[in-house]
């Protein structure tokens, strides 16, 4: 079974959101461990740029691998904060670290709303379940 942080929120689409800390709202995003294991080795990551407003469910960026090209989509509207720059070099941190160095962009969050609409670590790990029995 995939790691599966508790502290954590989750798309259907394989992302992670980790809720920083701080006066605005300002989230941390990037791929499950679940979504690295079906990639495979990445190979590159295409990041957005600080400054790029995003919509919810839009692609801001995407993760190559041998197997495939997938996007990455915004759980959040905002602007993107941050962006992990070292991945530019490392991109097998989305492999070995999915939820520490693999991290994607950070996320200055339009309406903090949104965040109730992502799946709770419990829920992530039974859609999860769901797709290994597809």
């Amino acid at each position: 079974m995939a790691d599966i942080p508790n502290d954590l929120l989750y798309t259907e689409e394989h992302e992670w959101v980790r809720v920083e800390a701080g006066d605005d709202v300002l989230v941390t995003i990037g791929i499950t461990d679940y979504a690295q294991d079906k990639m495979g080795d990445v190979v590159m990551v295409e990041l957005p740029e600080v400054g790029d407003e995003v919509s919810t469910g839009a692609a801001f960026g995407a993760i190559e691998s041998p197997k495939s090209v997938s996007d990455v989509f915004s759980p959040v509207a905002g602007d993107i904060a941050a962006v992990n720059e070292e991945l530019e070099d490392a991109p097998e941190f989305v492999n070995d670290e999915p939820y520490g160095d693999g991290w994607i962009v950070r996320i200055a969050v339009s309406d903090a709303g949104e965040l109730k609409s992502l799946l709770s670590p419990e829920a992530y790990a039974a859609y999860c379940a769901e797709q290994d029995e597809d």
